[in-house]
Formats: C-alpha cells, structure tokens, sequence
C-alpha cells in the first residue's frame, strides 16, 4: 500500500507520532487524526511534510470521524483512553471512545470502501493465566478482566465477525510498549523504572515475581507498516500479537535490568499476591507469517531511556504531560 493514504486516529500520541514518521518515512501520505488532549508536540517533526494533513477532532464526533475516512485507502486506529486505571476511573468516556466511537468507524471504513483497516488491541485481553509459566497465542483463551480489555475484545470481534466485507480487518494485540517516542510517556513500566531510578535513585515495585511481555515503540510501528504492506490474504481476519517471544518478563527481571543501568540506586519490593496482568505471551505468529521480528530489547530501552532523561533533554519528566493517568508500579 505505499503511496497510498492512511487515517491514523490518535496520530499525535505515544505510538501514534512514532508511527505517522515511520508511514511517511516508507512513502505512505497520512491523514492524522487526534483531539489533543496530551498536545501535538509529538508532530512537529511532520507537520511541514506534503504528505501529511491533520484533523484536529475527537473519535467521538461521529460527522467529523465519518469525514476523515474519506479517500483513504487504509486505516490504523490507536485512539482510545488507554490502560486499566484511566478506564477504570472514566468508565463512561472509556466505553463512548473505546467500543461506540471504534465500532463507527468500522462501519464508516465499509461504507467508504477502505480497503484495509487496523486496529490496536492489547496482550491485556489474555488476562491472568492459569499457568503463567506457560505461552499463549493467538487461539488462546481470551479473560479480559479490566474494562480497557474488555472494550478491546469487544472491538475485536466486531471486526472478525465481518468476513465477507470488501474492506480487510486485522487486530494487532501489543505486548507492553516502551521506548523514546516524539510523545513520551513515563507511565509504561519500562520507561516509568528507569525513570525513577534515575530521578529519584529509588524504586517501589509491587508484585515483582508477575509476567508480560514488553515491545519497543519502534517495532510496533514497523509492525504496523509491516501489516499495511502485506497482502490481502496474509492478513484479512487475522490476529497478531505484536513483539517477541524472549521479551517476556517478570517485573523483578525489569527491575534487574535497570539496576545494571543504574546500579547507584535501591529498591523496595512490596509483595503482591494478586495482579491482572500476569501473562507470557508467544510471538511466533508474527514472525512466521510476516517475517516480523523486533530491532530492540528492553535492555536496549531501559539504556535509551536513561540517557533521555539524565542529558536533560526533558526538563522535567515528572510532568503530568508525559502520563496517560496510568500507574503501573
């Protein structure tokens, strides 16, 4: 699909920004599509680009989302309230933009012909298993216990339900993302570790023995693309988790590894026996049928973001601006 256009909905935000450079970067044009709500420093490194036009709405307004599917050939739909704290505490709002606004524009892509649509669902879904020593992948159980997980399902089985539609769906269910992006977040658990140790030479970890599976913020948006270039076939009703399989961790192997970062700081582990995100996830789907594989580890981002912060590139990273309202220690 290069040379075509894409609808990015949430364009400014944390995988958002980063992928909008990488569509333009690889010959795409994009239509970027974002309220705002965490500022649009995030596009300033496209905003003079021919190729990308801007719409400054929210995925709630139903006329001005409808307007924005016109004349685009794909679409990869981010925007929503991410994360279990922030839904859990704006259950309403998290419902109308999550599930309503999402499944209009699943409507709104068959009515314009779009020809393919992608959309941003969540290793969440998988909830807490029963074994967590063990792999899960695509055809595994989905427990969603957290309402942003259960909007997510919900979504995605309204798309995989249309079978028949001209337009191609697929659902990229993310591992844990982390990394540099132009719209940084330090409410992610890799990001928000290194963070603290390197701000505050201190780091209180809950539940420390709990897995999932964590993936760069670049190599979602080369997963994307990856997808938006494929063909129709490879990927018409298809669900792909998003990162590799050795990038599963537990929160104390995290915490190992922003010591060797960091090592000047401590740590206090306050024991948790119950959490909802306790997962170890298989990414071999992915690699095997796209030829996806990652360009980064978590060592390699924990080291990245450290230096971020320690050559003062931000003034102040404690800033509610880089924090979605989550809280993940």
């Amino acid at each position: 699909m290069q040379g075509r256009k894409i609808l990015v909905t949430g364009s400014a935000g944390y995988i958002g920004s980063m992928l909008t450079q990488e569509l333009l970067r690889q010959g795409f044009s994009v239509r970027g599509y974002d309220n705002l709500d965490y500022g649009g420093n995030g596009l300033l490194s496209v905003w003079s680009n021919p190729d990308f036009e801007f719409v400054h709405a929210d995925v709630r307004d139903a006329e001005t989302l409808t307007a924005a599917v016109e004349g685009c050939d794909g679409i990869m739909h981010l925007a929503a309230l991410v994360g279990d704290p922030l839904c859990a505490r704006e259950p309403e709002i998290a419902r109308a933009v999550n599930l309503d606004a999402s499944v209009r524009l699943v409507e709104a892509a068959e009515r314009a012909g779009v020809d393919r649509m992608v959309f941003a669902s969540t290793c969440s879904n998988y909830g807490k298993m029963a074994d967590p020593d063990k792999l899960v992948d695509e055809t595994g159980e989905l427990a969603p216990l957290s309402l942003y997980a259960k909007t997510k399902v919900a979504v995605e089985q309204e798309m995989l339900s249309r079978s028949s539609s001209d337009t191609c769906f697929t659902c990229l269910r993310f591992a844990t993302v982390y990394g540099v992006s132009p719209r940084m977040r330090f409410d992610l658990t890799v990001n928000q570790f290194a963070m603290e140790m390197v701000t505050k030479k201190k780091l209180v970890v809950f539940g420390e023995q709990f897995w999932r599976p964590y993936v760069h913020v670049r190599d979602v948006a080369r997963a994307v693309t990856t997808v938006l270039s494929a063909d129709d076939g490879t990927v018409r009703g298809e669900v792909f988790n998003v990162g590799s399989t050795p990038e599963n961790y537990t929160k104390q192997m995290i915490t190992d590894l922003v010591m060797e970062t960091i090592p000047d700081g401590e740590v206090e582990y306050v024991h948790k026996d119950e959490d909802p995100r306790d997962y170890r996830v298989s990414f071999e789907k992915i690699k095997r049928v796209l030829d996806f594989e990652i360009t980064r580890t978590v060592p390699e981002g924990v080291r990245e973001v450290a230096a971020l912060i320690r050559d003062g590139v931000l003034a102040d990273p404690t800033a509610d601006i880089y924090n979605n309202g989550n809280v993940v220690l």
